[in-house]
């Protein structure tokens, strides 16, 4: 193995390490509350869904993942209004709050992850760069504001990464599971 192969093997697995580390912190809190997990997933293609099962015995935390690749998968699975998806793109705050609540509604879990983004190399746009990334997390609450769900609260965040198309889909898979876990702690 060359030096540059051997640092990029040895960063994958790092990153990989680190990853396994935040979903077996995320399953021990859904568990201690005896929450289920979905995911939404556009730009992570179900790599977010994958790491969770990952961690043997995930089915007593993680229900179900979709992925809503296409804007017809957004509609049809979690349901994500046409209108929004032409109005606002794929790649939007309304979007992703959208697949989050879908992903509840179109499950038996009680807390969601919903990533839509554009990983790149192409498709990027001025106004949405290759590396933007709208993230939306559902979690049980009787207090924040609702967005059509019963009893979840939605937070949202774009953020923008930089890197090839596998470090912008590492990021969004950590960043998804880290904010997920700092919610899941504050609810408690």
């Amino acid at each position: 193995m060359t030096d540059t192969a051997s640092q990029t093997h040895a960063a994958s697995t790092s990153a990989h390490s680190a990853i396994a580390q935040l979903v077996t912190a995320v399953a021990d809190t859904l568990m201690q509350h005896g929450w289920m997990l979905t995911t939404a997933e556009s730009c992570t293609g179900g790599l977010i869904a994958g790491h969770c099962t990952d961690l043997a015995g995930s089915s007593q935390w993680f229900e179900r993942g979709f992925v809503t690749y296409s804007n017809e998968a957004k509609h049809d699975m979690v349901g994500v209004d046409n209108a929004t998806l032409t109005e606002h793109g794929a790649v939007s705050e309304p979007t992703a709050q959208a697949m989050a609540l879908g992903a509840l509604r179109h499950s038996r879990a009680q807390v969601s992850i919903a990533v839509t983004g554009v990983a790149g190399p192409t498709g990027g746009s001025k106004d949405k760069p290759v590396g933007t990334v709208w993230f939306a997390w559902g979690v049980p609450s009787d207090t924040g504001p609702t967005l059509g769900a019963e009893t979840a609260w939605v937070k949202t965040e774009r953020m923008q990464f930089t890197g090839d198309r596998a470090a912008v889909r590492q990021a969004t898979i950590a960043h998804a599971l880290q904010t997920l876990l700092q919610l899941l702690k504050a609810s408690t």
